[in-house]
């Protein structure tokens, strides 16, 4: 059933990454809100999973394989739900990897490239798919899901970092490009949130980050989703190239 805020239905909400963790957790919270949601990943069987659990629990939901650092598949991934629904309301990019836990000098190219081909490129390259339909029928809701490394910047994870901050960078400038088409742009950074990609991470790593949060805990992903929520909605009217944290305190600026 929808909730009485920040009402969802009859819109087409498109999550990346959404198999498992933060994704799943938003693409459960806009269903419940009213949106049929398109459950996109690279992992078809993981997506398709969460879209059947959100089905059995009367939403709607439907699986979408996508690989988002390959353009071609982020379009052939965007045609196949304008073809079903002809339209997308809102786009939560949300796709990403840690990358390997090493000092800089000691990363290789490759090691580098893989995380920003997912975590910068594909954010790109899905919010470029989606716009042309949005900036067509003069709105839309964009969420780019960024990091509070992206603004602090975390040792031994100099690619994820400056990824997360080109998320940031890019929803700013996104923003400014079509805000007289009612299309809203915002980031979130979270904080270190309780999800399987903590597992492509030191315990070290996952313990110095926590120390620095006021609340002294880690994040739940339906706190991220809360704010996901919003910004997604037609609620957020004029609320547009912000970057909202959360992250129990943590954040400096």
């Amino acid at each position: 059933m929808p909730t009485d805020f920040f009402d969802l239905t009859g819109q087409t909400a498109v999550v990346t990454g959404a198999a498992r963790g933060i994704g799943a957790g938003i693409a459960r919270r806009l269903a419940r809100a009213g949106a049929s949601v398109a459950v996109a990943d690279s992992n078809l069987r993981g997506a398709e999973t969460t879209a059947g659990q959100l089905r059995s629990e009367g939403l709607q939901a439907f699986a979408v394989e996508v690989d988002v650092s390959d353009s071609g598949s982020v379009r052939h991934a965007a045609e196949a739900v304008l073809e079903r629904q002809e339209r997308i309301h809102t786009l939560v990019c949300n796709a990403g990897i840690a990358g390997k836990a090493l000092p800089t000098w000691e990363q290789a190219d490759e090691d580098w490239q893989s995380v920003i081909d997912v975590n910068l490129s594909g954010v790109f390259y899905c919010c470029r798919a989606v716009l042309p339909s949005m900036v067509e029928h003069g709105y839309g809701r964009i969420v780019n899901i960024a990091s509070l490394a992206g603004k602090e910047g975390n040792p031994n994870m100099v690619a994820y970092s400056a990824s997360k901050a080109g998320v940031i960078a890019l929803s700013k400038s996104i923003a400014k490009e079509t805000a007289l088409h009612d299309i809203c742009v915002n980031a979130i950074s979270p904080t270190v949130i309780r999800t399987p990609i903590l597992d492509q991470i030191t315990e070290e790593q996952v313990t110095y980050m926590t120390s620095k949060i006021p609340k002294a805990r880690t994040g739940t992903v339906e706190e991220v989703a809360a704010v996901a929520h919003f910004l997604a909605s037609p609620d957020c009217s004029f609320v547009t190239g912000q970057c909202y944290d959360v992250s129990g305190g943590r954040a400096t600026y």
